[in-house]
């Protein structure tokens, strides 16, 4: 994979526009529950300061009405997060799109942030004149925005086909390095785990991937599916009876190499002071729902995690927020981390369970992305780094 990196490019006396990934979480209030991506951006926005540009960032943030700004669709809160971080002043430009005299008055050293991207009209459909416009903006364009490397709009695509440079940020070629090391040629065996709450979203990715790895760990809802096209009951818990089939032709096409539950941990109420009963699947109830794996089949998993070469994780395999249905999660979590394999994780969910199993520090490397992650290992071309190849070779 080729393309130019932001610590390739000469900087000094130029207008850089970044394109960071800053959707972070928040409260009712607008207050900032995580700030995770925000502190994965800061390399690349200091390297730039630091080498003499002048720094324009940008992100989306929700689901904002396009041409429409309200205060809750606002990037404040992340420019008050920004200035605490960087110990200095970040203004907020909100209608930034034709220039102006914010831009005219940019100087070496300077960082602005550019309000929510995706309150610009043609944003999310990767509008042409859109991104013209803000190709004009900068010198350079980085995309450090991982996250959202599986959208064409105009901040993560069209704008890198007319700036004068497009290149990846720290962030972004860090994601794809690591993916790259784990997928394009990776230490065997490999063993991905994939779990979560639905087989239908993940379905393309489990083939592709079961294509690919030496086993392939199923967990939460999507290992209820499989349980059932087994044979077994599953009481009620959460599946996709409509998917049976598929779950059947998976196994069917690639016997051995996906390991079924044979122990769940059950309750009768999917609620944190639930009861929790430890029993073989074949004994699961009509009332029972299914929020864990069991011992034995942690016990399992932990030693197929811990015999691997390379590990690929997204998602845990049990009910984890609640202390009774966290044990199969917590054993693989730190299955993955007492292995001597290369690991890398991604997702929302993964990596509130690595933080939550305080096992970061020995995960091989931890992607702050979902939908784009779950692309890349499903082997579909991403659009924001297809354009920086493109332009990388141009």
């Amino acid at each position: 994979m080729s393309f130019r990196r932001l610590s390739d490019i000469d900087v000094r006396g130029r207008r850089v526009f970044v394109r960071a990934d800053l959707n972070v979480p928040q409260d009712d209030a607008g207050a900032i529950t995580d700030d995770t991506r925000i502190r994965a951006s800061l390399p690349g926005i200091s390297d730039a300061l630091a080498r003499g540009a002048a720094v324009m960032v940008t992100s989306h943030l929700g689901r904002p009405t396009e041409g429409e700004w309200r205060a809750a669709d606002s990037l404040a809160p992340i420019a008050k997060r920004l200035s605490e971080l960087l110990g200095r002043d970040v203004p907020l430009i909100r209608d930034w799109v034709d220039g102006g005299a914010w831009h005219d008055a940019l100087e070496p050293g300077d960082l602005v942030l550019l309000e929510n991207c995706r309150i610009n009209k043609g944003e999310k459909k990767d509008d042409d004149a859109l991104a013209r416009k803000m190709a004009k903006l900068c010198n350079v364009y980085v995309n450090d925005a991982f996250g959202t490397a599986h959208r064409a709009e105009a901040t993560t695509h069209g704008i890198a086909r007319y700036a004068p440079v497009a290149c990846a940020g720290p962030l972004m070629a860090a994601e794809l390095d690591a993916l790259t090391r784990a997928l394009a040629s990776p230490a065997r065996p490999v063993v991905a785990i994939v779990a979560g709450s639905k087989v239908s979203t993940k379905l393309t990715i489990l083939r592709a991937l079961a294509a690919k790895v030496d086993t392939l760990i199923v967990g939460g809802g999507i290992a209820n599916t499989f349980i059932l096209a087994g044979g077994a009951h599953i009481g009620k818990s959460l599946a996709e009876p409509d998917l049976v089939g598929e779950a059947q032709g998976i196994v069917a096409q690639f016997p051995g190499k996906v390991p079924v539950p044979v122990d769940v941990v059950c309750a009768k109420a999917f609620a944190a002071d639930a009861k929790a009963s430890v029993k073989p699947v074949a004994d699961v109830a009509d009332d029972d729902m299914i929020l864990d794996i069991g011992p034995r089949t942690a016990e399992a998993l932990a030693k197929i995690v811990a015999g691997a070469g390379t590990i690929v994780w997204n998602g845990p395999v049990g009910v984890f927020e609640f202390d009774a249905f966290a044990a199969g999660t917590r054993a693989l979590a730190e299955a993955v981390a007492a292995s001597s394999a290369y690991s890398i994780a991604g997702g929302g969910d993964t990596i509130a369970a690595i933080n939550k199993f305080g096992v970061a520090d020995r995960i091989g490397y931890i992607s702050t992305a979902g939908g784009a992650f779950l692309e890349f290992l499903e082997g579909k071309e991403l659009p924001a780094v297809a354009i920086l190849e493109q332009r990388g070779a141009g």
